[in-house]
């Protein structure tokens, strides 16, 4: 099982996380998604990960990965 993260900068309140949370599970491959409001941090594990999809499901949220 692969882990990456994520600095999502933009993400300010609860519907934020909740948002980023839910576009970033519905990426193929995702087994569990944290994400850390105080931190902006977005923490993804799962199998075969893609950045770009990641990337792409943040962004699909309304959010910027960096």
């Amino acid at each position: 099982m692969e882990t990456t993260s994520y600095t999502v900068p933009g993400m300010s309140c609860d519907h934020c996380t909740r948002a980023v949370g839910g576009a970033v599970s519905s990426v193929p491959g995702v087994r569990s998604v944290e994400v850390d409001l105080e931190t902006k941090l977005v923490t993804v594990r799962g199998d075969a990960l893609s950045d770009a999809a990641l990337r792409a499901a943040i962004a699909e949220a309304g959010y910027e990965a960096t």
